[in-house]
This record gives C-alpha cells, structure tokens and sequence, in this order.
C-alpha cells in the first residue's frame, strides 16, 4: 500500500454515550493489525476543553498521558493496550484545540484575508489533522473515533469533514456506527427502533454506515437483523452482534467470528497479508483458566457519580491489575474502597485485613487524602502489600514522616502550604505557572528517565538499570527530608538523573511497600504487564497462598 492509498474507518455511536465506541476501535485495529497491516487510531473528543487534564474524572472518566506528555482521553489508552503501542499528542483532538489552531491561523493572516466561516475551514482543520497523524503514525488504515453521539450538535463539524473526506476518496473511506439495541425487561424484546433513528441521524449528516456493531445484553438474532437491513437500508451480513463481554478483551475475537477484519478489507479492495490472531487467542484462554483468585482493594475518591459507581476513573489501574494478575494465573477481584469511609468512621479501616493487596491510586486535593493516610497506615503496620501511585507515593510518604518519623504535622504542600514538615512540596518552576494561574497542560507531563538502584526489589522487578515512565504532577518528595527517610528505612529506588528528583521509594522489612511518582499503569498492555504490577500482584498472591 502506498502513502496515497491510505484508508480511513470513521467510528461513530447512536442512542446513548458510554456504549464502548473505544473498545470497538481498539479491537478493529487489533483484528486487522493481525492481517498484517500498520494500524492506527486517534480520537476526537467534541469539548472546547483543549485536553482532557481539566476534566473533572468522575465526568469524563481517567485523564490518560502520552508518552510526549498530552493529557487525553481514556480512549487513547484503550488503544495503546490493544495495538501494544504509544501513541502521541497527534493521536487526539478536540473542538477547543481544532478552534484555537484555525484562530491562530486567521491571526497570522494565514488564511490571506479570506472570511473565515466554520465550514468549511475547522472541517478542513480537522481533515489535516486526521492525515498529519496518519502520516506520523506511517498507518496503512487510520481508525478514528468521533466522540459523543450522532446528531448532537457538537459532533456536526466532525462528521461533515469525514462527509468531506469521504467524498473526495469513496474507496478509501469507511463509517462503522456503533448503536444499542435495549431489551426493556417488561417487555422482554430487544427493540431496534433506536438504533433505526440512529442510522436516520448519521444520514441527515450525509453519511450512510458501512456497518452497524449492535450493542446489545445479547447476541442480535436473524429476526432482527433482517429488520435493521430493511429499514436501515444496509445489507445483513454488514450488520454485526456486540453482544455484552465479561471481559473487554474478547471483542477482537468476536468480531473476527463475524469476519469483520475481511469484510472490512474487502470494501477497501485489500486482502489480508495473513491471519494471526494466536497470541490474543492464547492470553484470553490464559484468562479464563485463572481460577485462584487474588483480592486487591483501591482506595480512591474518584468513584461516586450520584448513586452509580464510575471504574472508568481508575481504568489502567484496573487493566493493569487484570494483565498481571493474568500472568499469573490468578483471577482478580477488585474492590472499590471509598478513602472518605476511613476519616467518618476509624473501625471501617478493618476492612482491609481481608485484601491481598492494596492500592492508592493517582489523585489531587484534600478530600478523601487523610482517609488515604489511615489505609496506607494500617497496611504498612499490618504487612499487607501496598502499591502507592503518583498521589498515593506522596501520602505514603507523609504517613510514615508522621508516624516513624514523629514529624506530628507532616503534610503535603498541596493541602497545608504551612506544614512544618513540607515533606511533599511543589516543584519550583510550578510556582510561577500556579501564581499566573497557568493550569492547563503545565504539569510535569510525560516520559521521564528514572535510574534504578541496585540491589532493591524494584530493580529486580524491572531486570533493568534504567526506565522510562510517564508523569502528571506538580508536587515531589522535598529532597530536604530524603537522608532522614533513608535512615528510617524508606529507600531511595529510583531517581531521575537529571534532576535528582525522587522517583521510587521502597520500605525494607515489608513484603511489598512500594510508591512510585509515576504512573505505571500507563505502560501496561495485556500481553506484557508491567513490571511493578506483576511484581505486587505476585507479592499479593503470596500473601493469599
């Protein structure tokens, strides 16, 4: 395939939001990366927020970090999993980043004058980045997610320009809409009406699917895709069941029972290079065989959106769990502990005796941090595994500053500027950008190098001298207090050499006491776990027995 043949596969959803528009990406790329092609995908996200680092996670779910330090949406992280790559800033867009580049063009008189009106120059905006990152990325096929819902207003401009770009290369250019089929429990039918308007919609923009993914409790029978190909003006064999999964890693060989991956191809003109779909097969056979179970709890804040629970806040956390665990042979069952039960009421910390092993996960603020405290507290004391992230290193870090220390009123300076003891402190070139009130994008963002320290059970984790990982914070262990640390016994593991910032902190004399000021969880993939994730999840399978 040359350059000038690249293909394009648009990604939209119907009915409602939250359907796993993600998940089907990711799974379109890995069916037909295994036909021997150089897949890619991007996202593009329908907010005037320019990134998602100003997002609120309850809202809109885990703020995910490319490798190049953009602050995106979980999607992009359901990508890297699948394709077992990293992605870069090109891989996202949103309607504030689209926007503000074509005003910086109108400002700079790059458009020579011209009046510039919304169509046809922020489609056109978004059509060259759609082909930059194609181009970036070296993808044969470029899979895009359009986020939201059709017909929303906000999703307008994006669908008009892949209308546009379709129309300028019909053979190059496919629409999958992936819709829902509800199955009222009164009524105990599934109804595809929703689905009908849905496909009605995605017309009214000038746009007709080339196939339909049926989101569904259950498989879609004969009956009813016969009735979506009368009224939805398509053919059966391109209407496709999505039925509910236990485990999201299944859909790739789902869609590919539906031979999805050719048909796919076919529409293109292409053929597949060859079919290899072995090594996924294999992990999800490894999956389902695990029956010993391991129990994790996360101690979080990020988990309540009015009476429901919202996982989608701690997703890699949560993914990278499942790959070790996997590894391993272990079923995980993973608990959602609220951190602000732990400050009402002292007794609910007994809870945690019951857990293999326990996480504090990334996070900002003071709600919920001295709950986080008594949790990292009990299971140090209790020698129960902990794995601190990024926020849950850093409270891990005033825990024992307290406690071991005797330093009463050690604080992060995020949540008590006056502390005494400012064990946790922000970094200096951070408080410029806090007094001008610059927040967005300003973080210490990205991959970071962070030299090991021989002889501690995080270099025998990685097998390694030196790492990469990626960061999102603005605060940092005060060097001041590190010998102090040290003579406590918490050890110095890792350091960026640059800096001589404080990276890893391991406690001797404890089966598992690790914090990290990265965040792992973003380098795990399903057929390769993270290092730190397997060495945990092993420590918490020792514990079980």
């Amino acid at each position: 395939m040359t350059t000038s043949a690249k293909r394009y596969i648009f990604v939209m959803g119907g009915v409602l939001s939250g359907l796993g528009k993600g998940i089907a990406v990711s799974s379109i790329a890995r069916m037909l990366q295994s036909k021997g092609y150089r897949v890619s995908a991007m996202k593009i996200d329908p907010y005037v927020n320019v990134d998602a680092g100003t997002m609120n996670p309850t809202e809109h779910g885990e703020v995910f970090v490319t490798k190049d330090g953009l602050e995106s949406d979980q999607d992009i992280g359901n990508y890297e999993r699948f394709l077992h790559t990293e992605l870069t800033r090109d891989s996202y867009m949103t309607t504030g980043q689209v926007y503000l580049s074509v005003i910086r063009k109108e400002r700079n008189l790059e458009y020579r004058g011209k009046s510039v009106s919304p169509v046809p120059y922020i489609p056109e905006e978004v059509i060259r980045r759609i082909r930059h990152a194609s181009k970036v990325t070296r993808a044969e096929i470029m899979i895009i997610e359009i986020g939201g819902t059709v017909g929303e207003y906000e999703n307008l401009l994006f669908l008009e320009a892949a209308r546009m770009m379709h129309l300028a290369e019909p053979q190059s250019v496919q629409f999958v809409l992936v819709s829902y089929l509800p199955i009222p429990a009164k009524l105990g039918e599934m109804k595809t009406k929703p689905t009908q308007h849905a496909v009605r919609a995605l017309n009214s923009a000038g746009i007709h699917p080339d196939f339909l993914l049926c989101r569904a409790e259950r498989s879609l029978d004969m009956p009813r895709r016969e009735r979506i190909s009368v009224f939805c003006n398509m053919k059966a064999a391109d209407i496709i069941s999505a039925p509910d999964v236990d485990v999201i890693y299944q859909v790739p060989l789902n869609y590919e029972a539906e031979r999805l991956g050719e048909k796919i191809l076919h529409k293109f003109g292409l053929k597949a290079r060859r079919r290899d779909l072995a090594d996924w097969r294999k992990f999800l056979q490894q999956s389902h065989r695990s029956k010993k179970l391991v129990s994790i709890g996360i101690v979080g804040k990020y988990f309540s959106t009015g009476e429901f629970t919202l996982s989608d806040s701690y997703v890699s956390v949560i993914e990278s769990i499942k790959h070790a665990a996997w590894k391993l042979h272990r079923r995980p069952q993973i608990t959602w502990l609220d951190a602000e039960e732990f400050e009402k009421d002292k007794r609910a910390l007994s809870k945690l005796a019951k857990y293999d092993g326990v996480i504090v996960p990334g996070g900002f603020g003071s709600r919920g941090a001295e709950g986080k405290i008594s949790a990292i507290k009990y299971v140090r004391k209790h020698r129960i595994p902990y794995f601190g992230l990024c926020y849950g290193f850093q409270l891990a870090t005033v825990e024992i500053a307290r406690d071991v220390l005797k330093f009463r009123r050690a604080q992060t300076t995020e949540i008590d500027p006056r502390t005494p003891y400012p064990v946790i402190d922000m970094l200096p070139e951070q408080r410029a950008k806090m007094a001008q009130r610059d927040f967005g994008g300003t973080m210490r963002l990205g991959e970071y190098r962070c030299r090991l320290r021989p002889g501690t059970l995080t270099r025998r984790a990685y097998g390694t001298t030196q790492v990469f990982e990626r960061h999102r914070h603005r605060y940092e262990v005060n060097n001041r207090y590190r010998a102090v640390f040290e003579r406590a016994g918490f050890i110095v593991a890792g350091v960026n050499p640059e800096r001589n910032l404080i990276e890893i902190m391991e406690l001797q004399n404890h089966p598992f006491f690790i914090g990290v000021q990265f965040h792992p969880e973003f380098k795990s993939y399903p057929l390769y776990p993270h290092p730190l994730f397997l060495a945990f999840v092993r420590a918490a399978a020792a514990k079980r027995g």
